[in-house]
């Protein structure tokens, strides 16, 4: 009946005939969109002029077309790289020069605090007071060392990377510390034995890492309280897991400067604090705290630098951050040894943290940011300001950014979230393939490591810990030095997929190859020793934590260039936190005494097949405006790994050479208007 009184309101001749109605009582979408004009006939009089409804959208609201124009900003404005940047002098004036150089300055402070663990929290050789060092107790062979494990840093470098991780464990079937001529110990001891092995009032302590007393050694986290030091190494990484998540999505909705100001300031009274625990309690919360605040700081420097720069510069001015980011970690043993006391080391690398109080005066927010979110009132006062602070002449402005800023002060902000990322085609699986890249990378890296530390790899050199420490620290800087070569010519995704490909092949051929070469060792005739097999499984690891490592720096640099920058924070915490849910896995393992360790080099090899399939998926953004709006960041499609030869048509079409076929769910709406026997693209049917 309402339908019938709208048509009749509508002036509808008696000859017509209704259009039926769909089953549910509601009208087809074609009549349903003409009704609504014929009704606003009858409102407005006979002499009244039609206007006519935006087309509908398949989605069942107006098409995006008609409503863009009024919505988006000027396309001068949004064309940040193009117009906005040049007309500020680009990364060659001098207060972009300064910005960036604060952006590197606090890697070093970082570094500081990423490897921090290997020091306040490395398990010391350990005897009973009174008694010699050479006895040997509750599983600890002459030396007096419990487990020989050796330490071990996982993905050092990167000034994204969460904090390392020692893979010494309590494991009491270990051999000697020294590689002397001590025999492997039988098996471990059974419960009873742990007991009163372990029935000591006081020890003493031999700390390998430069220091006279560290945690462990503090509050005897030794016997039955080794569990807790790895506990304590969750509550870093667990609160920077947190700190990318939280933060990412923060610096999205209030900007980035608050941010980056808040978190130094939580991390000075945390980290302080944590110098002045009373337990290891205290000690666990507070590092918790600790990681969520260096989290924000990482996160929105990184993103910072990477909106500062120019296309042709971003990859190498994140680069030198994570050298001078390694640089922390190179000196952290000298810190150490300086210090001597763990509370004097934790003091000495959170105070140079109260230098960055001064950029909230000399540190702006991302111009970028503003423009992007359409708060052009702040982008104005800042544009401005880099304008006095490089001496540029407003004639200077030849694309007219200016005036067209001018146009747009009145303009409402519109700020976005990581969630509406969900909605999107593209975006989202790029972000998503990205992740588990990272978790993939980050997660295997600790297998080689544990391959190449472990104490089944019989290498003197390796059962030092400085020697440990600084291969793995060599490992990755010869890796960040291959990363800007190979970048440099196969490109963001070329790269990555190179690093991803030789992570796969080290994995399966110390899964595969090194059983078979001990199959075969065990035969007298084969001409093959354990040495053999140790050499092999050490050159693998090698390369393996050189390929993971890039893999995963990779990883989260190619998700800071293909995300819009209105979600660039979030889209990096995402990232990020993948990146740490994989370096779980490794103080887990150790946890539950290396069960599972095997099955967790398995999986993580699969990863890395999969991986190796979605790579090539990802477009490539080498030397490409920085998506802008979630919009921009849609139109990052897919290309070619390598370009068409001249003279030959692509397979994938650009955005340029794209159609518009908008026009055609209207035409098929209004179906009437076609002549008989045509179709929507006006091709006669047969």
């Amino acid at each position: 009946m309402a339908i019938d009184r709208r048509r009749e309101a509508a002036g509808g001749g008696p000859g017509r005939q209704p259009a039926p109605a769909e089953e549910n009582g509601s009208l087809p979408p074609g009549d349903a969109a003409a009704s609504a004009p014929l009704g606003g006939r009858a409102g407005l009089g006979g002499g009244a002029e039609i206007q006519p409804l935006p087309p509908l959208h398949p989605g069942g609201g107006p098409h995006p077309s008609c409503c863009s124009a009024a919505a988006a900003p000027s396309l001068l404005l949004l064309d940040y790289d193009g117009s906005v940047l040049p007309f500020l002098g680009g990364l060659g004036g001098g207060y972009q020069k300064t910005l960036v150089l604060l952006t590197w300055i606090p890697a070093l402070f970082i570094g500081f605090s990423q490897f921090s663990d290997s020091f306040l929290l490395d398990q010391p050789n350990f005897w009973c007071r009174g008694a010699g060092k050479d006895t040997e107790l509750a599983g600890v062979t002459t030396s007096g060392r419990w487990g020989d494990m050796g330490n071990w840093t996982s993905l050092p470098t990167t000034p994204f990377s969460t904090a390392p991780w020692e893979a010494a464990g309590n494991r009491s079937n270990s051999s000697g510390a020294d590689g002397g001529d001590t025999p492997p110990l039988p098996s471990p001891p059974d419960k009873g034995d742990n007991a009163s092995n372990c029935d000591c009032h006081a020890w003493d302590y031999g700390i390998r890492a430069g220091l006279v007393q560290n945690v462990v050694s503090k509050w005897d986290l030794v016997c039955d309280n080794a569990w807790k030091v790895h506990i304590a190494k969750f509550s870093l990484l667990v609160g920077l897991i947190f700190g990318y998540l939280i933060t990412g999505c923060i610096a999205d909705w209030v900007g980035r400067r608050p941010v980056l100001l808040f978190s130094i300031i939580f991390i000075l009274i945390f980290g302080l604090t944590v110098a002045l625990s009373v337990n290891v309690t205290m000690f666990s919360t507070l590092r918790f705290f600790e990681g969520f605040c260096l989290a924000g700081i990482i996160l929105t420097l990184y993103a910072l630098r990477i909106e500062l720069c120019p296309p042709g510069k971003r990859f190498m001015i994140t680069m030198v951050a994570s050298f001078v980011a390694m640089a922390g970690q190179f000196l952290m043993p000298g810190l150490a040894a300086l210090c001597r006391d763990w509370q004097v080391l934790q003091a000495l690398i959170i105070c140079p943290f109260l230098l960055m109080l001064l950029y909230w005066s000399i540190f702006p927010e991302s111009l970028r940011w503003l423009m992007a979110t359409q708060q052009f009132e702040s982008a104005k006062r800042l544009i401005l300001h880099f304008t006095q602070k490089n001496c540029v002449s407003p004639e200077s402005d030849i694309k007219g950014v200016m005036p067209e800023l001018e146009k747009e002060l009145s303009r409402r902000p519109k700020k976005v979230c990581i969630v509406k990322v969900v909605g999107t085609r593209n975006l989202w699986k790029n972000i998503v393939v990205l992740c588990v890249n990272s978790l993939t990378g980050y997660g295997i890296h600790h297998c080689f490591a544990r391959s190449m530390m472990g104490h089944e790899v019989k290498v003197p050199l390796l059962e030092n810990f400085y020697a440990d420490y600084y291969t793995t620290a060599s490992i990755a800087l010869v890796s960040c030095l291959a990363m800007c070569l190979v970048v440099r010519f196969l490109g963001r995704r070329g790269g990555l997929l190179l690093f991803m490909i030789l992570t796969a092949l080290a994995s399966l051929l110390q899964l595969g190859l090194l059983n078979l070469i001990g199959k075969y060792s065990q035969h007298p005739d084969s001409g093959m020793s354990d040495s053999v097999k140790d050499k092999f499984s050490i050159a693998f690891s090698i390369v393996g934590m050189f390929a993971s490592h890039a893999v995963g720096s990779l990883s989260v640099f190619f998700c800071a260039e293909i995300t819009p920058t209105v979600i660039r924070c979030g889209g990096l915490g995402l990232v990020l936190a993948s990146a740490g849910f994989g370096m779980l896995t490794a103080p887990i393992i150790e946890l539950h005494n290396q069960k599972g360790y095997f099955l967790h080099h398995i999986i993580f090899a699969c990863c890395t097949l999969i991986c190796i399939i979605c790579i090539l998926l990802l477009p490539e953004s080498r030397d490409q405006n920085l998506p802008e709006n979630i919009s921009n960041g849609e139109h990052y499609t897919r290309q070619p790994l390598l370009p068409h030869k001249k003279g030959e048509q692509p397979l994938l079409l650009t955005n340029a050479e794209l159609k518009d076929y908008s026009g055609l769910h209207d035409a098929a709406a209004a179906g009437d208007t076609l002549p008989e026997g045509a179709t929507a693209n006006g091709m006669k049917a047969m």
